[in-house]
């Protein structure tokens, strides 16, 4: 489990009850304020019970109230260091700011996500991934909207390196590769609300199959996750500018970078000759158009 609090509040979410949904939210809005609260202060503006709050801490991983005021502090402490690197108050985008103060949260923004994925992956699953992708005789990945970038930017990046891999971003046509995978392929879904109909069915099929499978997502515990032999979480905040969309899309793209470098590193002269080969075709192909 992460260190962050903020982060595993956030994944929480997902699963807790409303009553510990608005404990938690006034957490991650100003950690540092919520740290300076007694039990029954917070509870009271969560319009709760200082027995949920109780609840929610031992859901947090901590073992009552004062570790996790403490790790509250701790947490907004190195937000705050964070912001100040990057010369921002805060992480919400106003508009009505000036066009250098947005851009300076954007970067904020995509740096503590980066940051945060990578702290977040399990070191022993991405092993697994990886060698379950190196010895694949086929590999799906799948993904709906803007999770159909990150599905196919993997695609793209071992396919180079020798991997036989398709990216399905039609539901029908996925579910139909799912259902002809052989034994030992790899079937890969990315889902940041882990909720994606068209993305677990998918899975699901491809477990079936016997395929070796994959969720990426920001909920490990949300439905796809039932259908994986193996979760990698990412992690990505939304503001009120920064949907879903956009701030699931750094987080899904270094896993996929994280990925991409396991398999290359388990063979290195193989992968250089292939990157080699595939940059000359491609050179070939546009000196070829200029000549036209």
């Amino acid at each position: 489990m992460t260190e962050d609090i903020l982060v595993r509040l956030k994944q929480l979410t997902a699963v807790l009850r409303p009553s510990e949904v608005r404990v938690a939210e006034l957490a991650l809005q100003d950690p540092m304020g919520v740290s300076q609260l007694t039990i029954g202060q917070l509870a009271s503006r969560g319009r709760t019970s200082a027995t949920t709050v109780t609840r929610l801490c031992k859901q947090a991983g901590f073992d009552g109230y004062r570790s996790f005021r403490q790790a509250l502090t701790v947490a907004a402490v190195s937000d705050r260091g964070r912001r100040i690197d990057f010369g921002v108050s805060n992480g919400d985008i106003d508009l009505s700011e000036p066009a250098e103060q947005v851009y300076r949260k954007l970067a904020y923004e995509e740096a503590r996500t980066l940051e945060d994925t990578v702290g977040m992956l399990d070191l022993d699953t991405v092993s697994r991934v990886v060698h379950a992708i190196d010895r694949a005789p086929r590999i799906d990945v799948y993904g709906q909207a803007s999770s159909a970038l990150a599905a196919q930017d993997l695609q793209q990046k071992i396919s180079r390196i020798g991997c036989q891999a398709n990216a399905w971003s039609d539901g029908h046509l996925a579910l139909m590769s799912a259902a002809t995978l052989p034994p030992e392929a790899v079937a890969i879904g990315f889902s940041h609300s882990g909720e994606t109909e068209e993305t677990i069915q998918s899975l699901e099929a491809a477990h079936r199959q016997g395929a070796f499978t994959v969720a990426v997502t920001n909920f490990p515990d949300a439905s796809i996750a039932a259908a994986a032999s193996a979760v990698l979480t990412t992690v990505s905040k939304e503001t009120r500018f920064r949907y879903g969309a956009m701030s699931s899309r750094m987080a899904q793209f270094i896993v996929v970078d994280v990925l991409f470098m396991g398999v290359a590193a388990l063979h290195p002269e193989r992968t250089r000759e292939a990157l080699t080969n595939t940059y000359n075709a491609v050179q070939r192909r546009q000196r070829s158009q200029r000549e036209r």
